[in-house]
């Protein structure tokens, strides 16, 4: 297959080694602002470059969007227009009318869309999933999420994120109805700025903390901070009346005892037993977290491309967890409950009153 990647930057550049490494990828077409930039990626995984225009008149069999959000729509109209199959990272436009928007065209085009929510092929939150599903731990009654930065974002990146409910904690909303198979009813969010001033000036929030409620009253609690220098820390918990399984509490998880065990004894003085090996570094971030996931990710849209799966996230996915995210945005505005949109009537009044999509 021809394989087209706009989008050139780190996790671009991420997505390129692993589409020229794929046995069915034939070329990978490459395309960026920054014409440089494209090249070298191109020229490493040897791969062409090309401008984003000359990529699509190529009419690959399919495209990866890891460009920056602001181009997203215009880049899924494009393929909506063309009808090429799309696998496009998280968000898929800047807003929520945008957002909405895209869904439309994928939808009215028949155009594969598949977003990039890695989680979901990682093998640990694939466990945790079919531990639940399976009743595992008997009946869920709760849910925890931890997701911290071990390094703040720059402050270029944060007016144009979103936000820490819409940018980061959006991932822990799509993993917890991935793995639980529950919709949120209700959340309540509450943040705080404890670093640099540059996200408060973004109307952001450094730190975050969100209660939620899920059908059938099971409480789920996610947290996230930009600022964890101990290291990368992604983590969920779900606890039944049966049991409970974890996700991301591994040897390079960044957590440790706060005090040495009760009646721990010193070492002895001089020679004695071999000490145990040092434990392995802590996360350094998302990629070096989710390498597995993100590349197990493209390996099945390929397959999907191919007809020989179903879309594992599809877009309607995608609009859900945003769908929470600004329920989150508005609970902290307003110091209230707020209950998430429902999809399928939004969408519907957007069909009514919004004027049509870029690719419609």
């Amino acid at each position: 297959m021809r394989i087209g990647l706009v989008g050139a930057g780190r996790i671009g550049a991420f997505h390129a080694g692993t589409l020229a490494a794929h046995p069915d990828v034939a070329e990978l077409l490459v395309a960026d602002a920054d014409p440089a930039r494209a090249g070298e990626v191109a020229a490493r995984h040897g791969g062409r470059a090309l401008p984003v225009a000359e990529l699509f008149a190529a009419r690959p069999d399919a495209v990866v969007i890891a460009a920056a959000t602001g181009t997203h729509a215009e880049l899924l109209a494009r393929a909506a227009r063309l009808g090429v199959p799309v696998f496009c990272e998280k968000p898929l436009a800047r807003d929520l009318a945008g957002t909405v928007a895209a869904v439309r065209a994928a939808e009215r085009a028949g155009t594969l869309l598949q977003v990039g929510f890695q989680r979901r092929f990682d093998p640990e939150y694939a466990a945790a999933r079919e531990a639940v599903r399976a009743g595992k731990v008997g009946r869920l009654h709760t849910v925890r999420t931890v997701s911290s930065d071990a390094v703040p974002p720059p402050a270029s990146y944060v007016p144009l994120s979103g936000g820490l409910y819409r940018d980061c904690l959006i991932h822990d909303f799509d993993a917890l109805r991935w793995v639980t198979g529950l919709e949120v009813t209700e959340v309540y969010a509450a943040g705080a700025n404890v670093g640099a001033d540059y996200f408060r000036a973004a109307s952001d929030v450094d730190t975050g903390a969100v209660l939620l409620t899920l059908e059938g009253g099971v409480l789920a609690t996610a947290t996230a901070t930009r600022y964890h220098a101990a290291g990368y820390d992604v983590r969920m918990e779900l606890a039944g009346t049966d049991g409970q399984v974890a996700v991301g509490t591994g040897p390079r998880a960044p957590l440790g005892p706060a005090l040495p065990p009760l009646g721990a004894a010193l070492p002895p003085p001089g020679p004695g037993p071999r000490r145990p090996a040092p434990p392995p570094p802590p996360w350094s971030g998302f990629l070096d977290r989710f390498a597995t996931a993100y590349a197990a990710e493209l390996a099945v849209f390929l397959r999907v491309v191919r007809g020989e799966a179903a879309n594992p996230c599809p877009p309607r996915d995608a609009l859900r967890a945003l769908l929470i995210a600004e329920a989150c945005e508005r609970s902290r505005a307003e110091h209230r409950p707020v209950r998430p949109a429902e999809p399928d009537r939004l969408t519907e009044e957007w069909a009514a009153a919004a004027p049509a999509a870029p690719g419609d």
